[in-house]
This record gives C-alpha cells, structure tokens and sequence, in this order.
C-alpha cells in the first residue's frame, strides 16, 4: 500500500514537473513568442521569461532579425526588348510578429515571390542603358514597391539591391563596338581641338615675328642649329634679300638686284 501511494506521488510530482516545463518559457532578445490561446492570439511576449498556460497556450517563435535574402537569377526583357538574366538581394526584418505569424503562412516565402515578380515587373518598365547607368534609383523603386507590398504581413524592406545584369553575347559584342566607336570620336575631337589651339598660338606667333625682325633671323638660326645637329642633313642657309640690295648699293650699281645686273650685262653684249 505504501508503495503505491509513492508510485502515485512519484507521477503526479512528474506531471507536475512537466506541466512546469511546459508552462515556462524563454525568448531570446532578437525573438518575440506570438501566444494563441485556444486558438485566439491574445498578443506577443518576450524577450525574457514567462508563463503560458499548459495546453490551453500555444507559442509560436518569430524572429526579429534582418533576413538577407537572394533573388534568384530572373529572366526579364527590358523596355527596349532586350532579354537580360538579373539577380538581386533584398533585406528584411519581422516588425509585426503577430502579423507575420496571422497574415501569411509563410513571410520569407511569401516575401521572395513578391521580390521575384516585382523584379521582372519594375525592369520591363526600363531601357537597357538606364538598368546599367541609374542603378541607384531602380534600387530604390524596387525597395518602396516591395514594402508596400509586405507592409500588411508585418514586414519590413529595408533595401534591395540589384547584383549581376547579365546580357546576351551579341548584345556585348554590339556595345563593345559603341564603345571603341564612342572613343575614337573623342579622340578625333580632342585632336581637332589640339589642331586648332595651335593653329590659332602659329597665328600668334607670326604676328609677333612680323613685328620684330630681328626674332625672325633668331629663330631661323635656331632652326638652321637643331637641322646642323643630324649630319646627314643638306643645310640650305637663306640670305634674306634685303642683304642682296644692301650689296647691290655698296657697289655703286643702281639696278637693285643681281638679277637686273646680269640682265643689262646680257643686252650690252
């Protein structure tokens, strides 16, 4: 008789113990327990310790950390028809844990799709140029969609980015071509504007050789010195004309020139 009875208060001491365990629970700081009460949500609790009723209470663990997720690689065809395969990441977090537990069965899932299909939708909305060149903004417009979206689920996205934007080969090859294209008319302008520039300093130097002489007679033997250097040169040494009249009159003759000199001598023989 004594060993039943303790066999009876070994269980029910079990039971208790049990019951115990079950009633106490433990959140974590980063974690919210939405507690359904006959299955009625009477609210969230935590982080910390506390107390639900044994059966009667059911805790469901929701995290409230930043989820990162991966878009999978989406085939979409841009607003100018070009086919391009993009991929993106988008950052998350449970702001709500009683609507993300109530609202939808699963949030990370269903935040995916609505990621995948708001992906494809925004993208066909814009050109090729524009998805490579104003990235920034598209992240943006992404990001706003999204969380307008998941905003009735008790979610909150923070940022999405678009990673890799992967195009058609031919379509490389054609903006490779624009490209060397591209540079080559620049180079063709840069060296036309260099052509001018010194056209215009050749226009200014002439001016100021016409002024002065003097300048001239240096700079042509400046010239004749850097021509002297090469040995396989021809030298041809110009005697301005001028020189040649001064001689012409030295000598008495009043012709002007060596040419009319020997003209004259010519029509007395």
């Amino acid at each position: 008789m004594d060993m039943t009875v303790l066999y009876g208060v070994g269980i029910a001491l079990v039971l208790v113990l049990a019951l115990l365990m079950a009633a106490v629970k433990i959140v974590k700081e980063y974690e919210r327990g939405v507690i359904f009460r006959l299955g009625r949500v009477i609210g969230a609790k935590g982080p910390g310790l506390f107390l639900i009723i044994p059966v009667v209470d059911r805790m469901v663990k929701v995290s409230l950390q930043t989820v990162t997720m991966d878009i999978p690689p989406q085939d979409v065809i841009t607003k100018d028809n070009v086919t391009v395969r993009v991929n993106a990441v988008t950052y998350f977090n449970v702001v709500d844990p009683v609507k993300a537990t109530v609202a939808i069965e699963n949030y990370m899932f269903g935040t995916s799709q609505v990621a995948q299909t708001t992906l494809r939708s925004i993208l066909g909305q814009v050109d090729l140029d524009e998805l490579l060149v104003n990235r920034d903004d598209i992240n943006q417009h992404l990001q706003k969609v999204i969380d307008e979206l998941t905003n009735p689920w008790g979610v909150k996205v923070t940022l999405v980015e678009v990673k890799d934007v992967e195009l058609p080969d031919l379509m490389r090859r054609a903006m490779a071509r624009q490209a060397e294209a591209e540079r080559e008319r620049r180079a063709k302008v840069i060296h036309a504007q260099g052509e001018q520039e010194a056209a215009a300093n050749l226009e200014e130097a002439a001016k100021v050789l016409e002024r002065h002489p003097a300048a001239m007679q240096l700079r042509v033997l400046a010239t004749m010195t850097d021509v002297a250097s090469d040995r396989n040169s021809t030298l041809i040494f110009p005697i301005p004309i001028e020189f040649l009249r001064l001689a012409d009159a030295m000598s008495g003759n009043g012709d002007g020139t060596p040419v009319a000199r020997a003209a004259s001598e010519t029509r007395s023989t």
